[in-house]
């Protein structure tokens, strides 16, 4: 049953489609429930790249694109480079036509509050993470030096804006460990949302393989320093681990290349990244970086078999029973052996459909609803 039909801006720091990486994926399957509850959504979104998406036209009433401004300008800004590179007069003055409430997906988008041109009482944040801590294990975990120093200002520069959300009428944080934080700083502003994906269990699965998988955008330091650990792991054990990503990075192509039981697969869909859940026996995915919960683990838990993981990837998401924990390359070579013998049944994914029912996005669309409308 719907609700009365109401109508609400959502500003995307990019373009969330195809839903193929962690923030976007958010928004997207968000829009989706949304519009099943009869929400007439008003997109803005910031095209650098991904392109203009015809199937957002079947979930939105109306979208629209901004180009992000001069990366040059931009970077000396006093204001964080990626909420100063989205200052758009245009998007401002489009919030400015009607009075709709509007959902900023997170600190990237808001640079229309910091202009003080918006009424607070109709804005809302999705915090996607805790910014500042985010940009800092990117600074710690970057080996440039050009690129460290971005990171190290764009922190400090993140941690002083964040203040800007003591303006806000709400905070939704993505995970019980930012709902903490943000709770303690802004009060009751805070309230929990739990991370929209496609939340659809994979019941059919076919006989895996004895295959390990990584997955991840390996554009991201923090992704590249996990596949590096990754390699240490395996390159001399007898298993085979398959590294998929949209792209390689160059470095990560020489560690690999005389490795002759560690490959890379290009996944430029979704399918393709299907196809290897469907024949992997073992997801590993470390982090070591703990920010938000990581849609690819909701997404792995959904789609693929058994998922080995780290204490930075699974503390404080309520998914740690669904997981093994390793932290060393001993663990992981010992919980690999373990999964290696078992095999994956209906008794697991009960467990699972069980253990991620809090994160129905039908549940979560209609919390949202109900903070931002009532």
């Amino acid at each position: 049953m719907q609700i009365s039909t109401k109508s609400l801006h959502i500003v995307s720091f990019d373009v969330p489609y195809p839903p193929n990486y962690g923030g976007v994926i958010d928004v997207f399957y968000k829009i989706k429930e949304l519009k099943k509850l009869g929400v007439k959504i008003h997109l803005h979104t910031f095209e650098y790249g991904r392109g203009k998406q015809e199937e957002l036209e079947k979930y939105c009433y109306k979208v629209y694109y901004y180009k992000r401004n001069s990366y040059f300008l931009s970077t000396f800004s006093k204001i964080p480079f990626v909420v100063k590179s989205r200052a758009n007069q245009q998007l401002i003055n489009r919030l400015l036509g009607d009075d709709f409430p509007i959902l900023f997906e997170g600190l990237h988008t808001t640079f229309p509050i910091y202009s003080n041109t918006i009424n607070s009482s109709r804005v809302f944040v999705r915090a996607h993470n805790i910014e500042h801590n985010f940009y800092k294990g990117l600074f710690e975990s970057e080996s440039s030096i050009f690129k460290k120093k971005f990171f190290k200002y764009e922190a400090e520069k993140l941690k002083e804006y964040e203040d800007i959300l003591s303006k806000v009428e709400g905070i939704f944080p993505i995970s019980p460990f930012e709902q903490s934080y943000f709770s303690n700083k802004y009060g009751n502003k805070s309230t929990y949302i739990p991370a929209f994906y496609e939340a659809t269990i994979n019941s059919e699965f076919k006989p895996s393989e004895k295959i390990i998988l990584y997955h991840g955008n390996l554009t991201v330091s923090e992704n590249i320093n996990a596949v590096e650990f990754l390699i240490e792991v395996y390159k001399n054990s007898n298993y085979k681990l398959i590294i998929a990503s949209k792209k390689l990075d160059k470095g990560l192509k020489t560690l690999i290349k005389n490795i002759e039981n560690i490959n890379f697969i290009e996944i430029p869909t979704d399918e393709s990244l299907q196809k290897l859940f469907e024949v992997a026996h073992i997801n590993v995915l470390p982090t070591f970086q703990k920010t938000g919960i990581k849609l690819k683990l909701l997404n792995t838990l959904s789609k693929g078999k058994f998922v080995i993981t780290n204490n930075q990837m699974i503390e404080d998401t309520g998914l740690e029973d669904l997981v093994e924990i390793a932290n060393t390359k001993k663990e992981f070579l010992e919980k690999t052996e373990l999964f290696f013998s078992k095999n994956f049944n209906q008794e697991i994914i009960n467990k699972r459909i069980e253990i991620l029912s809090p994160f129905n996005p039908k549940k979560s669309a209609k919390k949202l609803v109900k903070e931002i409308f009532n």
